[in-house]
């Protein structure tokens, strides 16, 4: 069975644009878990420029709630996560004045900082994952430095399929790396600029187990409510 994670953080931008605390964060999550939703997704991001820290707090509190904590690979993100133990962990690039996450993150096998993280949080026991391009040799590099997971970035292949772009070169790039991941015993999950139709597209690749998410679908509650926009997704992927 596939999985959707649904992520959360645009609830949190609305919520922070009058400095209030409407929309709830801990009701989003409820209520997304109550259609369908395998996880929550929320990105601690280092200027918290959505989520906040008592966000994750309260979440944690809800042990019904799954939480997939994407941050960056940095002590402080490190020292939070191994302190709230969310269930997963996805480790992200991150850049101050992005506006979204650009792509995957950009490491290799040598790399002691990232190792050492990973290293941290499987000991905890918390399932880690890394958010990579859909490229081979990242894929080695996250087997080799212990990730259990890789959650491949579909960003360029959702901005084709929506242009109305040949995407088939970018699609036979993520099955092959969809497999080789596999055959590596590394968890496949894909996520970024998602929408029904690349849905649609990717669900078809036996390897992905997880689809990870967020402004789609809070972007379309505001036309077909919350509860259609995450069953319809639901029903894609299944």
């Amino acid at each position: 069975m596939k999985r959707l994670g649904v992520n959360i953080d645009h609830i949190a931008t609305l919520r922070n644009a009058r400095g209030e605390n409407h929309p709830s964060i801990l009701k989003a999550a409820i209520l997304a878990m109550k259609y369908g939703a395998s996880s929550i997704t929320i990105h601690l991001r280092e200027d918290r420029r959505h989520i906040k820290d008592i966000d994750l707090k309260d979440l944690k509190k809800n042990k019904k709630i799954p939480i997939n904590l994407e941050m960056a690979a940095t002590n402080e993100m490190l020292k939070i996560a191994l302190k709230i133990k969310p269930n997963f962990v996805c480790i992200v690039p991150e850049k101050r004045k992005e506006i979204t996450t650009e792509g995957g993150l950009k490491f290799n096998k040598k790399n002691k900082k990232l190792f050492h993280i990973i290293k941290k949080l499987n000991k905890s026991k918390i399932r880690t994952s890394l958010f990579i391009n859909p490229n081979i040799n990242d894929i080695k590099n996250s087997s080799f430095i212990g990730s259990k997971c890789i959650e491949l970035h579909t960003g360029i292949i959702s901005n084709k399929i929506k242009k109305k772009i040949n995407f088939q070169k970018e699609l036979k790039k993520i099955k092959k790396c969809s497999k080789f991941a596999k055959s590596l015993g590394l968890e496949v999950h894909a996520g970024h600029g998602m929408d029904f139709k690349t849905a649609q597209i990717l669900c078809k690749i036996n390897e992905i187990k997880e689809f990870n998410i967020g402004h789609f679908i809070i972007g379309e509650s505001i036309f077909d409510g919350f509860k259609n926009t995450i069953n319809r997704f639901i029903k894609i992927i299944k």
